[in-house]
């Protein structure tokens, strides 16, 4: 009931010496009537809340001089709500269009108000602009300060179609998945194949996306003539300078940066260096060669130096950044590979990774990004369930929200490790049903894209 003073129409009664005998007689009935009353009419406006973009702030705007009643309809369902004092939050929780009345009576009679709004499941109430202006928009417009990237493979870039529509859309950076490793690019000696890699990074050119280089030694991608070398070390070592030269020339300009070596930190007691084909032939030094080589190729590329469980393994983190300060000046940044769980590692666990680079002045590539879900290995598991992908929303948030906070001049980028959770190498590495990344299977978002969208804000 809204409280609004009432005005009585007071009668004027004007007093005179000599009046005329012919002056209208006054009539002292009239004293008490009032002003007719009208039919109050119905007005509200809304604005979007800055905390939670599924939740509207209501004003009721209905002015009137006389007491009226009030009640809302949400458009939700369900029985009218009576009108409170000051403004009215309502959250909408599914996707849809809602028609919100706002209904007002007096005693002259009842009057409504409506109001339209939409709902959209990745953007919250889509503003009186409509959601199409922010559905324009992908991740990559979430930050101006890294980019955000994604792998893809040739066969996927030469189809187009809906997988080449997300990586403009959503990404301005691009990784090889796999093609632009040794056993592809150098598939026999003295015979090289880059035509799976000129596929990616033309496109990536085409498209205003920069390109991330990955990887030039890994021992998991030697092919088999590198690996049976029958020439000495010497001419070994020769052939890897050329290799990397071959490669980063070809590309020089064109790619921005590149994992010089990949994972060649062990995960064995006390984390040595893994006894690889290049540690044996060049020796313990080898990491540093690729890189002065690389150095050498390109002065103008940022070089990283890339290995997994760099959070999750204190041991293996400790051993990485003593293999970083012994590179000096031949090294600009670290590629954290995040395969990591809704689970673990812990925040504190990946701060140790970011304060560890930011300390050397190196920058930070969180490079793989994947939150595995099926932590039982449940082969029988048909969906994502609702808690699951709530938990990986929050994981990714967390992740991006560390990532975001990094000091300007160590910030690079995150790469996600995948587009779609049907493409990710996880299915088949574990063997079992598993939802890691930000888009299902069909292309649609995931609540694990809100997250990282989140944790850019």
């Amino acid at each position: 009931m809204k409280k609004i003073k009432k005005y009585l129409l007071l009668p004027l009664i004007i007093f005179g010496l000599g009046c005329s005998s012919d002056k209208e007689e006054f009539n002292d009935d009239d004293a008490g009537d009032e002003i007719p009353e009208a039919k109050v009419e119905a007005s509200f406006d809304y604005t979007i809340s800055e905390e939670d973009p599924y939740a509207i702030l209501l004003d009721n705007t209905t002015e009137s001089e006389r007491e009226y009643t009030a009640v809302w309809d949400f458009g939700k369902g369900g029985e009218k709500v009576a009108d409170k004092a000051g403004l009215e939050e309502v959250r909408y929780t599914e996707t849809g269009e809602y028609t919100i009345t706002l209904e007002v009576s007096n005693a002259a009679g009842t009057s409504t108000a409506t109001k339209t709004l939409k709902v959209d499941q990745w953007y919250g109430v889509c503003p009186t602009s409509g959601c199409e202006d922010l559905s324009d928009k992908g991740l990559k417009e979430g930050t101006d300060t890294f980019s955000v990237g994604v792998i893809t493979q040739s066969y996927r870039i030469n189809e187009g179609g809906s997988h080449t529509q997300v990586l403009k859309k959503e990404f301005n950076s691009l990784t090889a998945e796999y093609e632009m490793k040794m056993n592809i690019m150098y598939p026999s000696q003295d015979s090289y194949d880059f035509s799976a890699g000129d596929a990616i990074v033309d496109f990536a050119v085409a498209n205003d996306m920069y390109v991330h280089g990955h990887a030039l030694i890994w021992h998991e991608a030697s092919p088999d003539w590198v690996e049976n070398f029958t020439g000495s070390d010497a001419e070994f070592e020769k052939m890897v300078e050329d290799y990397i030269t071959t490669t980063m020339t070809r590309y020089r300009g064109k790619v921005r940066s590149w994992d010089v070596v990949n994972e060649a930190v062990d995960e064995s007691a006390g984390n040595p260096l893994r006894n690889s084909v290049f540690r044996q032939r060049m020796g313990d030094d080898y990491v540093k060669k690729c890189f002065q080589f690389a150095r050498n190729a390109d002065p103008e590329a940022i070089l990283f130096y890339n290995d997994f469980n760099i959070a999750a393994s204190s041991g293996k983190r400790a051993a990485i950044f003593d293999l970083v300060d012994d590179l000096g000046d031949l090294i600009d940044g670290l590629g954290a590979q995040m395969h990591i769980s809704i689970d673990n590692p812990s925040a504190e666990d990946i701060q140790a990774v970011v304060d560890g680079a930011v300390s050397r002045g190196l920058k930070l590539h969180f490079s793989e990004l994947d939150i595995r879900t099926n932590l039982e290995n449940d082969k029988n598991l048909s969906s994502l369930s609702a808690e699951k992908a709530a938990r990986q929303r929050a994981k990714f948030k967390e992740v991006v929200n560390i990532y975001n906070a990094v000091p300007l001049d160590n910030k690079f980028g995150i790469t996600v490790w995948g587009l779609r959770d049907n493409e990710s190498w996880l299915v088949d590495f574990y063997g079992v049903p598993e939802w890691p990344l930000l888009f299902d299977m069909n292309y649609n978002k995931k609540q694990a894209y809100d997250g990282f969208l989140e944790g850019l804000q």
